[in-house]
């Protein structure tokens, strides 16, 4: 037997057990009794066993009729999956579209895209939430989190975005004013502006080919908030140390410039996380894939 005869046999077995009539499986199927009839007496020879009890009153489904069933009816269950999918990916994309996205990082790398997205989608709305809080997308009832994080997601269904490098910035006035910082173990007698944590000082790490340095440097002023750190370091109150593309704009105009751009320091990565039956849905699948393509021409632009 086929493929296909084989996937026609479990059809018309498993419309017959859910119905438990002949009569009935075989109007849904639009087939005739005797046809539906035939199928399963075929199908338990080509078994070797008997997956109904039939009486003139009733039809009783035996024990391995029952177990073959529920095989029956997952594969079944895969295929509707595999065509609900296909038919969704032609459709045009349209509803609500629940985004989650940590505040700094969401506003200068997301909304740029969720912008083009809406204007290209005249169907889909956005409700976008900029949190720097853990987020759920089942119980938050959200499509799409953004995340950053140094180590791979615990949820099962993600895709890479992007690295985020991080690294040491000062306003050009303020380096001025002391003798140039050509090596990691300068930076001590320097003052910082650091992102809020449980300490004032803070061990940045340093590599360079083979070279590792972690240098502890204490901090005169600290917030929770990158907008706030990198004006503090245009006001020349210290050296910020920031995720790259937080200072790029300040680089670009000349308020900001990078210290020690030889060393690498920390590095995070991004990821997009989705919910598994979402993506099925053109407007979560469409959004992702627009997302991934927007960043990857930003890091060719660079």
């Amino acid at each position: 037997m086929s493929d296909r005869e084989n996937l026609q046999a479990m059809i018309v077995f498993a419309r017959v057990v859910e119905t438990l009539s002949f009569t009935e499986a075989a109007s849904l199927l639009g087939l005739s009794k005797s046809a539906v009839s035939k199928e399963i007496a075929a199908l338990e020879v080509r078994l070797g066993a008997r997956l109904l009890e039939r009486t003139t009153r009733k039809i009783v489904v035996t024990e391995v009729g029952m177990t073959w069933y529920h095989y029956c009816a997952r594969i079944l269950s895969e295929v509707k999956s595999a065509d609900l999918f296909i038919r969704q990916y032609h459709e045009e994309p349209t509803g609500s579209l629940r985004v989650v996205a940590p505040v700094t990082f969401g506003c200068q790398c997301i909304v740029p895209v969720l912008n083009q997205f809406v204007a290209s989608n005249l169907h889909v709305s956005v409700d976008l939430d900029l949190t720097d809080r853990p987020v759920n997308l089942v119980e938050d009832n959200v499509d799409i989190a953004i995340v950053i994080r140094r180590d791979l997601p615990e949820h099962p269904h993600f895709k890479p975005l992007r690295d985020i490098s991080w690294g040491l910035y000062a306003a050009p006035d303020y380096l001025a004013r002391f003798s140039p910082i050509e090596k990691p173990e300068d930076l001590p007698r320097h003052d910082f502006v650091l992102f809020r944590g449980p300490a004032h000082t803070l061990a940045l790490p340093f590599r360079r080919d083979k070279q590792k340095r972690n240098i502890e440097v204490r901090s005169r002023f600290r917030a929770n908030n990158s907008t706030a750190l990198v004006n503090s370091a245009v006001a020349r109150t210290g050296i910020a140390y920031l995720p790259d593309y937080i200072a790029q704009e300040a680089v670009k105009a000349g308020k900001l410039t990078r210290v020690l751009a030889n060393w690498e320091m920390d590095l995070f990565k991004s990821y997009i996380l989705y919910k598994q039956e979402s993506f099925t849905s053109p407007r979560v699948r469409l959004f992702i894939e627009t997302l991934q393509k927007a960043v990857r021409q930003e890091g060719k632009g660079k």
